[in-house]
């Protein structure tokens, strides 16, 4: 169940245990915030409260997408934690102005009926982010909310975070973010028509414009496609500007899926970025384009465990 109304909540959704957070990307560390919700009191349902559009989105609507999940694809992954219950909370100027103790008053307590809540150690919530975690401690504890808070995880290099996430895949490495968050980071969305380029040449693709997304890299990776009817298909795609075809305004994504001819136009794809073959380079003519679009199909068989083609 997703829940975006906090003055209107289903006697349902009232008193689970809560995790609190952005929660963008849905890493390792926010698995554990919901783990610890769950252990707190496992008799009640599991539920996550997090804000849609992203408070960063409101604040600084100018600044580039950065989303690693958007709000479809995160509550499935919650879901697929445990939640029971996501609560989504629309953030705009209303929220914003909202004081700390009102949050806490009148949505998790009195709204939501918010048994016990989970968070990290860097929780703020709040007019000007007025409430951290000992406040929230104080005042919870005031009402009968339990409260669990959750040391960051961490490993070799540091804490686990959606910053550190967003920077490793930025810089070309989407096996290390999918380490920390548990599964490949994905873009998700409806196929577009594009120019048909590539059914020229023998390598059709679906092309996924990439929204809010962050944009990774730009440049070729190893991908597996999951249809909307849960089928998984491996492909090779491309996430740029097309530079030798003239050069696009804004990057997108191409995705070739291999051994496959149907018409996926409009329909929602979710395309997983498995490992990264190369940067995006201009070539000299068409002709060394398609040569190298051959190439990095083998490479992508090779690195999907795939048989080359025959």
């Amino acid at each position: 169940m997703i829940l975006s109304d906090w003055r209107d909540v289903p006697p349902a959704a009232r008193g689970a245990t809560l995790a609190l957070g952005n929660l963008d990307g849905v890493h390792l560390g926010h698995a554990a915030v919901l783990a610890a919700a769950h252990q707190a009191r496992p008799d009640l349902p599991l539920g996550a409260l997090t804000f849609e559009p992203h408070p960063r989105e409101h604040f600084r609507p100018d600044d580039p997408p950065f989303r690693l999940t958007l709000l479809p694809a995160k509550a499935a992954v919650l879901e697929a934690h445990g939640a029971r219950l996501v609560v989504a909370l629309p953030f705009g100027a209303e929220l914003a102005a909202m004081s700390a103790q009102d949050f806490v008053e009148l949505v998790l307590h009195r709204a939501l009926g918010a048994r016990h809540l989970a968070c990290g150690p860097d929780f703020a919530f709040g007019h000007r982010r007025g409430g951290d975690v000992a406040y929230l401690r104080q005042i919870a504890e005031g009402l009968g909310i339990g409260l669990s808070i959750v040391s960051h995880l961490a490993d070799a290099e540091g804490a686990i975070s959606s910053t550190r996430i967003r920077r490793l895949l930025q810089d070309g490495y989407p096996e290390r973010a999918a380490a920390l968050m548990g599964r490949p980071f994905s873009i998700v969305g409806p196929v577009t028509h594009g120019d048909a380029r590539g059914r020229t040449i023998g390598f059709p693709t679906a092309n996924i414009p990439l929204g809010r997304h962050l944009e990774p890299a730009r440049g070729v990776y190893a991908v597996q496609a999951t249809l909307a009817d849960g089928r998984v298909v491996p492909g090779v795609a491309n996430l740029g500007r097309r530079p030798t075809l003239g050069g696009d305004p804004i990057s997108r994504l191409e995705a070739h899926l291999f051994d496959f001819a149907e018409d996926l136009y409009g329909r929602e794809v979710s395309v997983a970025l498995i490992a990264f073959i190369r940067e995006e380079r201009k070539f000299a003519d068409f002709p060394a384009l398609v040569a190298q679009i051959q190439a990095d199909a083998a490479t992508a068989r090779g690195l999907l465990g795939l048989q080359a083609e025959r």
